[in-house]
């Protein structure tokens, strides 16, 4: 049936996060669309603030979302090799600036996220788990380090990360989360597993603009005015340091492939991390033009329909 999206059969995924306004998006939008994604568990990863308060976070959307069940792990508080690196200075002090939040009262589970993600891919039937990483690789590379034999059960990665013609967000060279912990991004991309890559080429294309904004609280809801307030925190960072008009939704772009992924465009090529350089540290050297004999490895966003990504965010936030 055209536009009921029901031939995809339901994913089961686990969303590696460190929420960020953004990646509270992609958690209540895949929260709110239980015939195409099954969220197995939330793991949490220091990044766009330090761990504490990821994992506080994550639990709080899943609050908003009226899904205190939803399992939320806590994981690495620091990248594999490397100190953190932080990004208050988008998301704010505590990673959800902007509408006042109320403390989670719902418990944090005792298991550590990456042995987690190790006993899930080895108790589900193989091939039927997808890990969705919003953030840096540090807890899926720590997994595929610590037990090997799990790359062969992943059904696919879908990740938010890395750049090419938009570069770098971080550093001039460097997308934010493979810069936190490029050796767990070597790993993952060096895996075998199939890995689809949502870069800023593609996320920068899918902009809050004020229609779109208003969209999300006309449906006048507390998870619609939750979203707008955060969208109108965070994207005062961006309209001033691209002169654009609005903010990029990055995360929800992971959730929205898995559900409708005609919604994107892109190519099978090689993509390969900077892990030793000064000056590129973390930079993703993504072959699209084909100009080596790299074999290809990852599917490579470039393009997104906006407008289709913002009418199936909002009706599927409205759910909830």
């Amino acid at each position: 049936m055209q536009g009921q999206m029901t031939t995809n059969p339901i994913r089961k995924i686990i969303i590696d996060t460190d929420p960020g306004q953004d990646d509270a998006v992609a958690i209540l939008l895949a929260l709110a669309s239980p015939e195409n994604v099954d969220v197995l568990g939330i793991t949490t990863v220091a990044g766009n603030v330090p761990l504490p308060l990821t994992k506080k976070n994550a639990r709080i959307v899943c609050e908003l979302a009226k899904r205190p069940e939803t399992k939320v792990f806590s994981g690495c508080d620091r990248p594999m090799q490397r100190p953190l690196v932080t990004a208050e200075h988008v998301h704010g002090k505590t990673g959800l600036d902007g509408p006042v939040m109320q403390d989670p009262t719902m418990a944090l589970q005792h298991q550590h996220a990456v042995d987690f993600i190790i006993e899930t891919l080895r108790q589900e039937p193989s091939g039927t788990v997808t890990l969705c990483p919003l953030g840096p690789l540090t807890n899926i590379g720590t997994a595929l380090q610590q037990a090997p034999d799990i790359a062969d059960r992943v059904q696919e990665i879908v990740l938010m990360g890395g750049a090419y013609f938009e570069v770098g967000n971080i550093t001039p060279a460097a997308e934010f989360n493979i810069y936190v912990d490029p050796e767990a991004a070597d790993i993952v991309f060096k895996s075998g597993i199939s890995v689809t890559v949502m870069p800023l080429d593609t996320t920068h294309k899918a902009l809050t603009t004020k229609p779109r904004v208003d969209a999300f609280r006309a449906l006048n809801t507390q998870v619609g005015n939750m979203v707008a307030e955060w969208t109108d925190f965070f994207e005062r960072f961006d309209k001033e340091k691209y002169g654009s008009n609005g903010a990029p939704l990055h995360d929800p772009c992971v959730i929205a492939y898995l559900i409708q992924p005609d919604l994107f465009s892109g190519r099978m090529i090689n993509v390969a991390i900077e892990t030793q350089s000064e000056l590129t540290l973390g930079m993703t050297v993504a072959d699209w033009w084909g100009v080596t004999d790299r074999p290809a490895n990852a599917m490579f966003m470039g393009d997104i329909d906006a407008d289709g990504f913002f009418n199936l965010l909002t009706e599927r936030l409205g759910r909830l």
